[in-house]
């Protein structure tokens, strides 16, 4: 699979950082925002990228080049004006070929382990939802039965010849696992169809709102009838989820929208201090590979340690814990 780094914003909100400087160059934890991309993708196993570009996007080709330095090869779509996300990943897709591929929106950070995400069969996205922030309260989209939602849905359930249901009952979306890895995915749920193909509306509740993460794998055909020029990628995905082809996953890990110059320099304060990733052992205990003896605070987490023996303690929306 191919993946694409969305790189092209002006990164208005970033301003004067992003006058002399295009925002996925810009620095957190001693590296570029898109090098921390690229070194994960990597890791994942991911070799052919395509990164899109528009203001000071030369600079972005020059620091790069290539991509052999991470062990990847880089394509890059420059545009001459930003075509927004539709627009942009649309133009990129005669460099990302006819099969599924994974896009990264440039100006955030994760710790999710890109290699375990997929596309289902006869899907047209994939989509990964997160808390809500605290800059995004009200959030994006539900799930429900692993689809993706505008809006609380009523999906469809498989019926057996008798017009019973052929598959379990209908359950809430997850939102807090338990004693879950922080790499771990729940699977996705394809929409339900029925081999005799008798179906009926049986309500099954969604979960509450989360936040689209600027992660998922896009199937070529969302963007089928779509024509070149700036355009968003909102209304596909809002269609493709009435007609219910598209799939979604909460992740509960870290999470960060880098859209300000304070976020920035939060990120940066978190992995100078090594907190690059945080994972579970299988007793459900977090861990952090490298702590520092003082705390941070960013607008997802906070991470406070005591210089004495003791646990870490770890704090935010879907993330409260002691690490020990």
């Amino acid at each position: 699979m191919k993946a694409m780094i969305l790189a092209a914003g002006r990164g208005k909100r970033m301003r004067p950082l992003t006058d002399h400087t295009p925002k996925p160059l810009l620095m957190a934890g001693g590296k570029p925002l898109i090098v921390q991309h690229l070194e994960r993708l990597a890791r994942a196993g991911f070799r052919d990228l395509v990164i899109n570009h528009a203001h000071l996007g030369e600079r972005i080709e020059t620091a790069l080049g290539d991509g052999s330095r991470w062990g990847v090869r880089i394509a890059y779509s420059p545009e001459a004006t930003a075509l927004e996300t539709g627009g942009g990943i649309f133009r990129a897709l005669p460099l990302l070929g006819p099969e599924p591929f994974l896009v990264v929106n440039g100006d955030v950070w994760t710790d999710l382990d890109f290699s375990l995400l997929t596309l289902a069969a006869g899907q047209l996205a994939h989509l990964i939802l997160v808390d809500n922030p605290p800059h995004h309260p009200r959030g994006d989209f539900h799930l429900a039965g692993g689809l993706v939602r505008a809006e609380p849905p009523l999906t469809v359930q498989p019926q057996d010849q008798d017009g019973q249901s052929a598959s379990r009952p209908p359950m809430r979306a997850a939102a807090r696992p338990v004693q879950r890895k922080a790499h771990d995915r729940p699977p996705a749920t394809p929409p339900a169809t029925s081999g005799a193909g008798l179906a009926r509306d049986i309500p099954v509740e969604a979960g509450p709102r989360l936040t689209f993460s600027g992660i998922g794998i896009y199937h070529p055909d969302l963007f089928r009838d779509c024509q070149p020029g700036a355009f968003p990628l909102a209304p596909l995905l809002r269609a493709a989820m009435a007609a219910g082809r598209i799939t979604g996953q909460h992740y509960p890990g870290l999470w960060l929208d880098i859209g300000t110059p304070q976020r920035l320099s939060d990120l940066d304060a978190l992995l100078r201090q090594g907190f690059d990733s945080l994972e579970t052992s299988d007793s459900g205990a977090w861990t952090c590979p490298k702590p520092e003896n003082h705390a941070t605070t960013n607008p997802l987490i906070t991470v406070s340690i005591d210089p004495k023996p003791g646990p870490i303690s770890v704090s935010g929306p879907g993330r409260e814990a002691a690490l020990g």
